[in-house]
This record gives structure tokens, C-alpha cells and sequence, in this order.
């Protein structure tokens, strides 16, 4: 599933083509992918410009100023720049067509799974981050409000794994289960320890871990995941990776052979000499 770098990197993709531009028509191909489509989204958004584009943890906002648009990749999902009349594929299921200065071109949503969402929250509906699939999200793991404190002091009573904790998404939103395994191993913690268990200056690295890795994942355009690219275009930060997908493989750092286990029915990766 896309995790916050690919989503990010996605909307970066796509925001020069959506803000300021307005939209001409809407064209959905489908009853609906995890959810219905909003009833009467092309009439709501048919002459409406689009104010700015944003990200909350793994949802893409697309801000007018009569509400938003929140568009969710799900587990297959892609978006793509594409001229009008450009030829449809069996999956593509959702069409934003915008004019702007540069003419007309559409925001293409392919999903083969169908686990996407694209939905409509109006103004009149009140706070946006009030919304059901916002508001339970934590802190972002590149905002201020992000650090080892934080991480620290909601973790006191929590005796889950610490990656079950960051994946839970209820403390910092966004860690998904590669860039987990990953900030784990850059801060040496074992991702089977208790997360009560982990002191302050050790939170201090992992937090400094989160940060920077989905920063350089963000620059490198995410990793490539089975389905995911950007208008065509695939990420390359799964050419750094030092455990995720790296069962039985020599550590970068020690040698020692990755392992991998199960963790609530995700696959693990992690160092047993270097991750304690």
C-alpha cells in the first residue's frame, strides 16, 4: 500500500496541474471504489476552482472554497496527469478535467483493486480534520508538532510492539509498515520491544529515524511498490532499503543475515545485532 512518502510524492505530482486551475467536467466510470461516489460531484465541482492541494497522513486533499475532495490511493491506487480524450484502460475509474492557462488537461484515478476512495466533504459539514476518516489520525512525522517527546509520553501504558505502535497511526500518522522497519533499524530498536519499555533518548533517535527517512524517501519519489508510480514514473528509495524485503540477506552494517517475522499480519524486517 502507498505510504505517506508515495502519497506526498503524488500530490507534489500533481499539484502544479490542479491549483488555480477550474474544473470543466467530472467523469466517473464506476458506481463507486471503497465507497459510493459523492451523489452529484461533478455538479458541485463543475466551475469551481481549486484552491490548493494538502495531505493528511495518507489522504490527498484537494481544497476549494466550498469544500474539499479527499482522494485516497488505497492499495493499487494511481493518479496521472492525462490530455482529454487520451485513451481510458480498463481500471482507470475516475476523471477531474481542469482548464487552466495551459489549457485543458484531466486527473486521472486508476484503482485494479478498488480499495481507493474519492469522497466530498462541504464547508457546510463543518471542520474538515473533524471528518470520521481524519480525525483519530496523530501528529505528522514532518510537522513541528512531531518529536521523541511526543512519542515518549504517549507510549507510557502501551505494552503493544513499538511497531504495531507506529503503525497504529493513533500517536503519528503515516509510518507504514517499510518506513517502520526502516527508522527501527536506523534507530537500533528492536520492533518486538514492548513500547512502554523504550526510554526518552532512545524515542529522541527514533523519532530523528522517522523524520529523515521519510524525508530522503519523499526526494528519491517513495519506493515502488507493486502498482505505484507518478504520471508513469516509478520511486527508487527501495534501492536503499537495509531490512525491508531483505529476509536472509547480509545487514549493511554487521552482516549478519536479515530476519523476518510476523507483526498483526504484517511482515517484519529487522537486524538481530543491530536492533535491540
Amino acid at each position: 500500500m502507498p505510504e505517506l512518502p508515495e502519497v506526498e510524492v503524488t500530490r507534489r505530482g500533481v499539484a502544479p496541474h490542479l491549483e488555480g486551475r477550474t474544473v470543466e467536467a467530472v467523469t466517473l466510470r464506476r458506481a463507486g471504489l471503497r465507497w459510493p461516489f459523492p451523489p452529484g460531484l461533478a455538479r458541485l465541482l463543475a466551475g469551481r476552482c481549486i484552491t490548493h492541494t494538502d495531505r493528511r497522513g495518507k489522504y490527498l486533499l484537494i481544497g476549494f472554497a466550498h469544500g474539499t475532495l479527499i482522494v485516497h490511493l488505497g492499495m493499487s491506487g494511481q493518479l496521472r496527469i492525462v490530455a482529454p480524450g487520451s485513451e481510458v484502460k480498463k481500471h482507470d475509474h475516475f476523471d477531474l478535467v481542469v482548464r487552466g492557462p495551459d489549457g485543458v488537461q484531466a486527473m486521472r484515478m486508476s484503482d485494479p483493486r478498488r480499495f481507493g476512495a474519492v469522497l466530498w466533504h462541504g464547508n457546510e459539514e463543518g471542520d474538515l480534520y473533524a471528518h470520521e476518516l481524519l480525525r483519530g489520525l496523530g501528529v505528522e512525522p514532518l510537522g513541528e508538532g512531531f518529536s521523541g517527546q511526543l512519542l515518549y509520553a504517549a507510549t507510557r501504558r502501551r505494552s503493544a510492539p513499538i511497531k504495531q505502535v507506529l503503525l497504529a497511526g493513533d500517536i503519528v500518522v503515516g509510518v507504514g509498515n517499510i518506513y517502520a522497519c526502516e527508522s527501527l533499524f536506523r534507530a537500533g530498536i528492536n520492533p518486538k520491544t514492548p513500547a512502554a519499555r523504550i526510554g526518552r533518548a532512545r524515542y529522541d533517535r527514533l523519532a530523528d529515524a522517522i523524520r529523515d527517512i521519510l524525508t530522503a524517501a519523499i526526494v528519491r519519489g517513495g519506493s515502488t511498490l507493486r502498482d505505484f508510480y507518478v504520471n508513469g514514473q516509478s520511486g527508487y528509495f527501495q534501492q536503499e532499503y537495509f531490512v525491508y524485503d531483505r529476509t536472509d540477506v547480509p545487514c549493511r552494517v554487521c552482516g549478519t543475515p536479515v530476519r523476518q517475522i510476523r507483526q498483526g499480519q504484517r511482515s517484519t524486517f529487522y537486524c538481530v545485532n543491530c536492533q535491540k
